[in-house]
């Protein structure tokens, strides 16, 4: 028998549940004949009737069509294509109740990987909830049977890209090109063969790297010119991988400059538009005071900061450390922070690319240097590979910044292991009216 003859056939009439749990995902969860249907755009304790949308094999989904008994928790949605398009996930869900629920998450994995919960817990740190995002990934697509170009984020249960001309997550001056490019791509001559255009944003300018499929004509390469003078905006052409990135406008290196500040420590960050930045501004500009706080950084303090990036801590703690260094494995990043140091005035911050993982004792960064104190950003991976490295200058105080509670809460195990103590551990909301969970933690010494 073939395997899409043993598919599971979908209910197709609708299904009265009740909303008994809350998924890690932002989805409500439901039993129907003894088992787990995961149901979209539903909260606990709601009386929904839902559509199946999948069948697995321990588990349904299904997505919300009406609901006939609310939450308190419910609020309406501050975007009107929230029940269609993928991108946030949430945005049903009061921010109060998001916070809470990102908390419990961390509470959850921290007691089921390290079975510990720090000394204290830390109020949530938060910010702007909408216009916040200055980085995203889109998709285009030209829809030949509407004679026009879809650009966004994808739809929830399917392929397609969502319908939509503003998008009030992103940051203003990117949510209102939205339109006007979609317009611009109507008329290119390669419009079918654009799938995707990504955003970077600074305090001063955004900049969209535009994906091209086929060599893009003379005269789409003028259309691109003439929207980036008309919007002010940095355009840049990416016909293969990373490599191939070629800036079309404007052609002055300054003016294509795109940076930020933390004004607490009056530093402004360059980045390029392929960097890895933080992509909430608003939390960025508390997040970095948070965490040199939580370090208590004092003027005779020899910090080391993994996973650095262009500086984005490394900057903010050499105005406040005797000195700082910063380790990154991408080289590109190492350089990134070097520019940073120098364009900051700042002589007393090293950067270095190094694999994490490997041994680095040879390291002159690691012969010469005794720190006292480390701060860590590590991928959604964690730093379980870097820890042994780290307990080796045995520093009074870790600051772990986190975008995975799971790791996180593993790598706190270890940490525990080795002699240190989970004083302290919050949440952050970097992506409000998402699931994705953000923290912080701070380590001692015992």
């Amino acid at each position: 028998m073939s395997r899409r003859s043993r598919k599971q056939k979908l209910p197709k009439e609708p299904v009265t549940v009740e909303i008994e749990g809350f998924s890690h995902e932002g989805r409500g969860i439901a039993r129907v004949d003894g088992k787990t249907v995961f149901v979209g755009g539903a909260l606990p304790g709601e009386t929904v009737e839902m559509q199946y949308v999948f069948s697995r094999g321990k588990f349904d989904e299904g997505r919300t069509l009406e609901v006939i008994k609310p939450s308190p928790d419910r609020v309406e949605p501050p975007c009107e294509m929230f029940s269609v398009c993928g991108g946030c996930s949430m945005q049903h869900l009061s921010p109060h109740a998001q916070i809470k629920h990102k908390e419990a998450i961390l509470k959850e994995q921290l007691q089921h990987f390290a079975k510990t919960e720090p000394k204290e817990w830390l109020a949530p740190l938060q910010a702007d909830l909408l216009g916040y995002r200055r980085k995203a990934r889109l998709g285009v697509r030209y829809v030949l049977k509407k004679e026009r170009t879809l650009i966004g984020f994808r739809e929830k249960y399917s392929n397609f890209l969502t319908d939509i001309e503003t998008c009030p997550v992103l940051i203003e001056r990117v949510s209102g090109l939205l339109k006007p490019m979609s317009e611009l791509i109507d008329g290119l001559q390669i419009r079918q063969f654009i799938p995707q255009i990504e955003v970077a944003s600074g305090d001063n300018k955004s900049a969209l790297i535009v994906r091209h499929l086929k060599p893009m004509p003379a005269a789409d390469r003028e259309s691109w010119m003439n929207f980036a003078q008309k919007h002010d905006t940095i355009v840049y052409l990416q016909p293969k991988g990373p490599d191939s990135l070629v800036r079309l406008w404007p052609t002055s290196d300054e003016e294509a400059q795109l940076s930020y500040e933390i004004p607490e420590y009056d530093v402004e960050l360059k980045q390029q538009p392929l960097d890895f930045a933080q992509v909430n501004a608003s939390i960025n500009r508390v997040m970095v005071p948070y965490a040199l706080e939580l370090l208590d950084v004092q003027p005779e303090d020899r910090v080391l900061d993994l996973f650095c990036g262009l500086g984005n801590f490394t900057i903010p703690l050499a105005t406040k450390a005797k000195y700082v260094v910063g380790v990154e494995g991408v080289q590109e990043m190492v350089e990134r922070g070097q520019e940073n140091a120098r364009f900051n005035e700042l002589t007393n911050v090293e950067f270095h690319q190094a694999d994490l993982t490997t041994n680095l004792e040879e390291k002159e960064w690691v012969k010469n240097k005794d720190y006292n104190k480390v701060l860590i950003d590590p991928a959604r991976s964690g730093a379980l590979e870097v820890i042994s490295n780290i307990v080796k200058f045995a520093p009074e105080k870790i600051v772990y910044v986190s975008c995975n509670p799971a790791t996180l809460a593993r790598d706190t195990g270890e940490l525990i292991q080795h002699g240190y103590v989970l004083k302290k551990a919050g949440v952050m909301d970097m992506f409000p009216h998402t699931t994705h969970v953000e923290s912080i933690a701070l380590f001692e010494k015992k």
